[in-house]
């Protein structure tokens, strides 16, 4: 999916918009710059912890899929000590 949106996709504002369209989108992954490539990284590294974490699935009742949970659960963020408006 990310492929197939950053090869048809284009944002408007920095840095993004320096990025030229036309190149393949592991060449566009190269031109971002190193801070970005981070933050992106460990924000999909963050959500990766969280959703499998036995300690937050517990807060729920789940238990990780691999040991019988349901595939596809994502805990809410409302256990998290700083509040988060975003939920997925």
């Amino acid at each position: 999916v990310g492929y197939c949106v950053q090869s048809n996709v284009h944002f408007p504002w920095a840095p993004f918009n320096s990025i030229p369209t036309n190149i393949a989108p592991a060449e566009q992954w190269a031109q971002l710059p190193e801070a970005a490539k981070w933050q992106i990284i460990l924000f999909v590294g963050f959500l990766e912890v969280y959703s499998e974490h036995s300690f937050i699935l517990e807060k729920y009742g789940q238990t990780h899929y691999m040991k019988g949970g349901k595939p596809g659960f994502f805990p809410d963020f409302d256990t998290m000590v700083h509040p988060v408006p975003l939920n997925l």
